[in-house]
């Protein structure tokens, strides 16, 4: 397959590069500074783009069978705009869009509709608003009516951490084990993202995964 992923520079981002490399892909990975590789596996070539741009999201995604946005967004108006951008660019080129999301928005079993940004056993008063801005990214989503896309929310706890292939997946409600605890390394992330890609399961919605 042919996958671009914006955002490649990053925790996320450089472990999807990694698999998609791992399983023989031909990635194109993107990233705002070119010069900053950091964890980008060797043999990568890293283009300059940005989301915020249609025209960057055009010309990197022309052509190529699906497009990973790993990028993170400082503010909601940042999220909104560079979301309708991406979402915007990818329309014109008919690409697949999957894109790693926050769990806000996912619903936390056992408690009659309670979502993850009001429940501070799973997100921390002190980290609410990184919880408000995927919030709005997901909902920018869902009002977009001609892109093919899949929101991937992760579970409450990403972390770096190894690779073991395994995991569950969920829809819109938090997954968590026996013991309460919702994970997944940011590797098997990668993993979920890339089965996604392989053998698409989800269209225009969310979905989410966790051990």
């Amino acid at each position: 397959m042919q996958i671009t992923v914006f955002g490649a520079t990053g925790k996320v981002g450089s472990r999807v590069v990694a698999e998609a490399q791992d399983r023989g892909h031909d990635v194109i990975a993107v990233a705002r500074d070119p010069f900053s590789r950091n964890e980008l596996p060797e043999g990568i070539d890293l283009h300059r783009g940005d989301v915020s741009s249609v025209e960057d999201v055009v010309s990197l995604t022309e052509g190529r069978d699906a497009v990973v946005n790993a990028t993170r967004s400082t503010s909601s108006t940042d999220a909104v705009h560079n979301t309708r951008a991406l979402l915007k660019g990818v329309a014109l080129t008919g690409t697949r869009l999957l894109t790693v999301g926050g769990a806000a928005s996912l619903v936390v079993p056992g408690t009659s509709g309670q979502t993850v940004l009001d429940d501070a056993r799973y997100l921390s008063p002190s980290a609410r608003h990184i919880g408000e801005v995927s919030l709005v990214q997901h909902r920018a989503h869902i009002e977009d009516q001609t892109v093919n896309w899949a929101y991937l929310s992760p579970p409450a706890n990403l972390f770096p951490g190894s690779r073991t292939g395994s995991y569950r997946l969920g829809t819109n409600e938090l997954l968590v084990d026996a013991e309460g605890r919702s994970q997944i390394s940011m590797e098997d992330l990668a993993v979920v993202l890339l089965d996604e890609a392989e053998h698409p399961r989800h269209h225009r919605t969310q979905f989410t995964a966790a051990y």
